[in-house]
């Protein structure tokens, strides 16, 4: 059964785009995912644009800037802070154009940020050392993001009409659970974090953001082996992933899979390349690994429909602009190849 707000045939995208231009990109989105479009970022505009930048634009009482290192904790909002508060804005004003000219507004709307353990393990402390490592931060940076989501959230839906739908960023969580963080003199590693801390501070965000928009909240995470349970367990609705580059798994990874969506969440597969393919892709071949993954699961087919959404393998920042339409193009039909399959398939 369908119980989301997105329809069965939805696909979406994962969050960046080539280029510099946010009209662009906002117009390339809504056109061609126009059942659930996502609020484009464009890392290629450098600091304030890629993820943890964007999301530091977001905190409420808190700010950044940048040192050789990476993004550190200032004490107040100076030019990289704003400069990411500004590129925010203009995206959305991009966006809220884009939807007007579509001439149908969507009914909901993605947008994307880093989640609490990603963001607090690439900004540092004013000593060097990352947030995650001092507790006090650590939830003063979850408050802060929580706080800022929900006002993201409340300006996207003011402006579009739609529902908007968080997804939270974790390609680091892995690292941090498995203490692969090296420490600020590269000597060492940060201690890994134990699985019910990191579900603990990664479920406070995700309950905020569920309380703050009503809907659903997503988690990606683009790494090999994605920590499925410990996303669920924090009450994650869905979850984002590379299916693609989940071949040669161990068999347990499968089985998490499986209990992921035997547990009724929504699993987002990765399914078309982030840059374009030496050999034209077709729809058929794109969607393989969707269809071996039920059927290795022993699940009906048609929970394809129910609870799943296509979606690019990673974000898109890498590829072409002519891969940018037909990958989301391919994405699109895939939506709606699951809920009426083509014959043969």
């Amino acid at each position: 059964m369908q119980n989301t707000p997105w329809t069965a045939t939805a696909a979406t995208g994962i969050g960046s785009l080539p280029g510099t231009d946010p009209g662009e990109a906002a117009r390339v989105v809504v056109g061609e995912l126009p059942e659930l479009p996502h609020l484009p970022e464009l890392p290629a505009r450098g600091v304030g644009a890629d993820l943890i930048g964007r999301t530091a634009g977001l905190l409420v009482e808190l700010a950044v800037e940048v040192v050789p290192s990476g993004y550190r904790v200032s004490t107040r909002p100076g030019r990289d802070h704003r400069r990411a508060v500004d590129l925010l804005k203009f995206d959305l004003d991009a966006f809220e154009e884009a939807v007007e000219r579509a001439g149908v507004r969507p009914e909901v709307v993605k947008v994307q940020a880093a989640g609490p353990w990603t963001l607090a393990s690439q900004v540092e402390l004013a000593r060097g050392h990352r947030v995650l490592t001092d507790r006090g931060a650590l939830r003063e940076f979850a408050a802060s993001l929580s706080e800022g989501l929900a006002g993201h959230a409340a300006e996207v839906a003011k402006r579009t009409g739609a529902r908007v739908v968080v997804q939270l960023d974790e390609p680091a969580l892995p690292s941090v659970l498995n203490g692969l963080l090296p420490t600020p003199s590269k000597l060492g590693m940060v201690p890994a974090v134990p699985e019910p801390e990191a579900r603990d501070l990664l479920g406070s965000v995700i309950e905020a953001a569920r309380t703050a928009t009503g809907q659903p909240v997503l988690v990606h995470c683009c790494a090999n082996r994605p920590p499925f349970s410990l996303i669920r367990g924090a009450g994650a609705e869905g979850i984002a992933f590379d299916l693609t580059a989940l071949r040669g798994a161990p068999t347990s990874v499968w089985d998490e899979i499986g209990e992921t969506w035997d547990s009724g969440a929504t699993l987002l597969l990765g399914l078309v390349p982030g840059i374009a393919p030496e050999t034209p892709l077709e729809l058929r071949a794109a969607a393989q690994p969707a269809l071996d993954l039920v059927d290795r699961l022993g699940f009906d087919r048609a929970l394809l429909a129910a609870r799943a959404v296509p979606t690019p393998s990673c974000g898109l920042a890498g590829a072409s602009h002519a891969w940018v339409r037909r990958s989301l193009a391919l994405v699109r039909d895939l939506g709606k190849a699951f809920v009426e399959p083509p014959e043969g398939w």
